[in-house]
């Protein structure tokens, strides 16, 4: 069982949600539990996501309803929402994007990133086309595919990856995640995407300067050793791996460094 004492100079702790705080509409067990023993001590609570296919509005309401817990949406990072940050940071607003994605993809770019979205292939000329952005999108087709490829290919658009997660958990199992897109995307136009969500560190920095501090006072805490445990590590805060996800205890101990997690956990039951 892992205590705070174990984490005594933490202050700011991080949870993915797919797998830790629930899987598809189901609640874990213990992980509400958890998030309101945290908050009681004054510790600053986060969610992290690589699932792009919701705004962050809309994770509130579904943390409401599945897990029964308030949550603002200042706590809440999505790799959408990081997205939108980074293209903002980089002078992109104003700029147009094909976004191959959902609406909480679409509605990030537009609100945050303050971008043009285009979301129906052939709607305009590809030549006009700034960046593709790429995310979970279960309406994905060969059209989309086709014209993303004239936007980067044979265009000038820069290709942006929400994240690269190849499946993602649900009740009765994983299914294919924006990864598997962005595959096909990478695969078609022979160009290798800018990535923003885990394990790249853009959202966990984010969240470090909304919570004003430093990596070493923070903990992540997921469920996947080359997302959750690899942005930890690699932004430098301690790293927590719960079995209540797609990674077993075994192949957590036996993973390379860089994956490697400082504490294994059975559920957030064993966080206390």
């Amino acid at each position: 069982m892992l205590h705070f004492r174990d984490m005594i100079f933490t202050t700011t702790y991080v949870f993915d949600l797919d797998g830790v705080m629930y899987l598809g509409d189901t609640k874990i067990p213990y992980a509400a539990e958890c998030v309101e023993r945290l908050r009681a001590t004054g510790k600053n609570v986060f969610f992290l996501t690589n699932n792009s296919g919701r705004t962050r509005k809309s994770y509130c309401e579904k943390l409401k309803s599945v897990n029964g817990i308030d949550v603002p949406e200042s706590e809440i990072f999505t790799s959408a929402y990081a997205t939108s940050l980074y293209l903002h940071g980089q002078g992109a607003a104003g700029k147009t994007a094909f976004v191959i994605g959902e609406a909480g993809l679409a509605a990030e770019l537009s609100e945050v990133g303050g971008l043009n979205t285009i979301t129906v292939a052939d709607s305009v000329d590809p030549n006009t086309i700034d960046y593709v952005v790429v995310g979970i999108d279960r309406q994905f087709t060969y059209d989309k595919l086709r014209f993303a490829h004239a936007a980067i290919a044979q265009g000038h658009a820069q290709f942006i990856a929400t994240n690269r997660d190849a499946t993602f958990p649900m009740e009765h199992g994983e299914i294919p995640g924006g990864g598997s897109i962005v595959a096909s995307v990478a695969t078609a136009t022979g160009i290798e995407p800018i990535t923003i969500g885990k394990p790249e560190t853009h959202a966990y920095e984010a969240i470090l300067l909304a919570a004003g501090v430093k990596a070493g006072d923070s903990v992540m805490i997921g469920d996947r050793l080359d997302t959750d445990i690899a942005v930890g590590k690699r932004a430098g805060a301690r790293t927590v791996l719960v079995l209540t996800g797609v990674t077993n205890a075994e192949t957590a101990k036996n993973a390379p460094s860089e994956w490697r997690p400082d504490f294994i956990i059975g559920d957030l039951r064993d966080l206390e």
